[in-house]
């Protein structure tokens, strides 16, 4: 009789990794966000796949789309390589780095939009945790709350 999947990628609830300077267990979300902090294109993977290498594909997508999109604006976990393969790309990839003088929480400009956008999306009870068995759900219910946060702007207030 077989036992649990122990360190099975893909066994229970689909494939998750561990990103350890993040100390972040299961998967990632990687958006592109509007100044109003619209998502534009999103993208969920296994947490061992570093920043970098994950936004690639979800800054394809957007590339593909958003022809008139010339500057995008990032985290400092997105240096390197994919600052010039963007800039193979015909934009431009703002890294907006903490300062290293000041101690505990900054707010960061330009940085706050995605962050707003991430917390507005925790607030929704089937993202608070990854309940979701497959990549594509996953990314369906980030799409879902953010068709409900959109909807209820629409509503005219009472």
């Amino acid at each position: 009789m077989p036992g649990q999947p122990v360190g099975q990628d893909g066994g229970k609830r689909g494939p998750r990794g561990y990103d350890a300077g993040k100390k972040v267990q299961g998967r990632k979300r990687h958006l592109v966000v509007d100044t109003l902090g619209l998502i534009q294109s999103l993208l969920v993977h296994p947490a061992n796949i570093q920043d970098r290498v994950g936004a690639k594909p979800v800054l394809v997508r957007v590339f593909a789309d958003q022809h008139r999109l010339e500057r995008i604006w990032a985290d400092g976990g997105y240096t390197g390589q994919l600052e010039h393969w963007v800039a193979e790309q015909g934009r431009t990839l703002d890294i907006v780095a903490k300062n290293p003088e000041t101690k505990g929480f900054q707010v960061l400009p330009k940085r706050w939009i995605v962050e707003r956008t991430f917390a507005w999306l925790g607030k929704c009870r089937r993202l608070s945790k990854d309940y979701e068995q497959t990549i594509p759900s996953s990314e369906a219910m980030i799409r879902w709350a953010m068709i409900g946060l959109m909807l209820r702007r629409l509503r005219p207030a009472s």
